[in-house]
């Protein structure tokens, strides 16, 4: 066989049927991002948000996770996100009421707890599509163009049952590329919508550049930088810390089997981005309600401005969100009482450290590890405020070439060839790098 990685991916057929059918879904999500809700004039929404000359941060920030299905007021336009913001619910709401951990522990716990999540999600998707025609509303009361055909209930109805069923189908298509394509669906979906937007971004700095609204200078000078945060990203979630383990000699029946020394991987950040996507989505949905609402509700008005997404309060909370959800993801994922057990239960031991004290040993490392992981994620994460406030680069371009989609977009990039890696490596074939080796986040 060749020794070309690319071609070798589309000789095996599963992985060429699972990288097509990963494209396929790809495809339809975008096509979905497009396709505008029942009662939208299409040509009123393009007139309104060219005279914004995309200067409305709030709706940079929406249209970030949705790939730009916000602003076109499309099917798919609240995303993933309601189904992400109700998990990190659900999961708070195991470590917080014992009960319901008892029934998750149970046979068949795991999917009564992912039915429950999926009925809360309708809950939360309409309630957040509620808010869209509050929005809408309120966008047809100010502008002189006409976005709403017919703004009455039945626009409100439809509209809340066309979004609502576009987030459920969104995920879905998630759970399909996590299934049946190459992995890491709901990231994935992230990752195409961050993509798609990429052109765009380029194209509108370039004519800026040329009108002189921006010094060529700061433009090369924030690339080089960018390029930079890439390289520190890789080298970030490429990082490990091995605790080595010894296991001694044993008999199975006649036989006896030496002792071998392995170890465990450690990730400088186990959890990888998932802190940031949870963070994000756990403040996307109070924004969305108080900036679709609050022209309405003075109190609401007031939250909407407080939490804006250029503001020194939202990147507070999204740093100790980050924080937070870098702790919390890893305990729910990488349990060291759980491993302790493990290597206890295989006759294994780490050097100097007596087994009673293995669990708290590992639990110190986890900690230390975390902490300057996930401040890491944080100071990147809120680089595209720094860079908008220092260069002048408006929102639009700062957010979709900033911290947050540039975790993003690395992250899931490393997950994905890690499976694409190991799906070669199983048929015999070489990787897709040539020295050392990809490693998932997944331990």
């Amino acid at each position: 066989m060749g020794s070309n990685a690319l071609v070798n991916m589309f000789r095996i057929k599963d992985l060429r049927a699972r990288i097509f059918f990963t494209i396929i879904i790809l495809v339809v999500f975008r096509l979905g991002s497009v396709l505008t809700i029942p009662g939208i004039d299409p040509h009123g929404l393009t007139s309104f948000f060219k005279s914004q000359g995309g200067g409305n941060a709030f709706v940079n920030y929406m249209d970030f996770f949705a790939g730009g299905a916000f602003s076109n007021f499309s099917v798919f336009m609240l995303g993933v996100m309601p189904y992400i913001s109700t998990q990190i619910l659900m999961q708070l709401a195991l470590i917080i009421f014992p009960g319901l951990k008892k029934i998750a522990e149970e046979d068949g716990g795991r999917k009564k707890i992912q039915v429950w999540t999926r009925m809360a999600t309708v809950v939360v998707a309409l309630i957040q599509s509620y808010a869209v025609t509050v929005y809408a509303t309120s966008l047809q009361n100010q502008v002189q163009y006409n976005i709403i055909v017919n703004n009455g209930l039945s626009f409100k109805l439809i509209a809340m049952l066309t979004v609502t069923t576009g987030t459920m189908v969104t995920i879905w298509l998630g759970e399909q590329i996590t299934n049946r394509g190459i992995g890491n669906g709901i990231s994935m979906l992230i990752f195409a919508g961050i993509v798609a937007r990429l052109p765009s971004a380029v194209y509108e700095l370039i004519k800026m550049v040329r009108n002189d609204e921006l010094n060529f200078v700061f433009v090369i000078v924030a690339f080089v930088m960018f390029l930079g945060i890439i390289a520190l990203v890789v080298y970030e979630q490429q990082g490990q810390r091995k605790i080595p383990v010894h296991y001694a000699k044993r008999v199975v029946g006649r036989k006896m089997y030496s002792g071998q020394n392995t170890y465990i991987p450690f990730k400088i950040n186990p959890s990888g981005v998932i802190p940031v996507i949870f963070a994000s989505s756990f403040l996307t949905f109070p924004l969305q309600i108080a900036s679709s609402i609050g022209p309405n509700v003075g109190w609401l008005q007031s939250l909407a401005n407080f939490l804006r997404p250029d503001g020194i309060w939202y990147n507070v909370f999204y740093v100790l969100l980050i924080v937070f959800f870098a702790y919390f993801y890893t305990q729910v994922t990488l349990n060291p009482a759980e491993i302790a057990k493990q290597i206890r239960e295989a006759g294994g031991s780490i050097p100097g450290i007596r087994t009673d004290k293995m669990e708290e040993y590992m639990q110190r490392i986890l900690n230390r590890l975390i902490l300057p992981g996930s401040l890491y994620l944080a100071v990147i994460a809120v680089l595209p405020t720094i860079i908008q406030r220092v260069f002048g680069f408006p929102p639009s371009i700062s957010m979709l070439m900033g911290g947050t989609s540039l975790l993003i977009l690395v992250g899931v990039d490393l997950d994905t060839m890690s499976q694409i890696e190991a799906q070669l490596k199983m048929h015999h074939h070489e990787g897709l790098v040539k020295k050392g080796r990809l490693r998932s986040r997944n331990l």
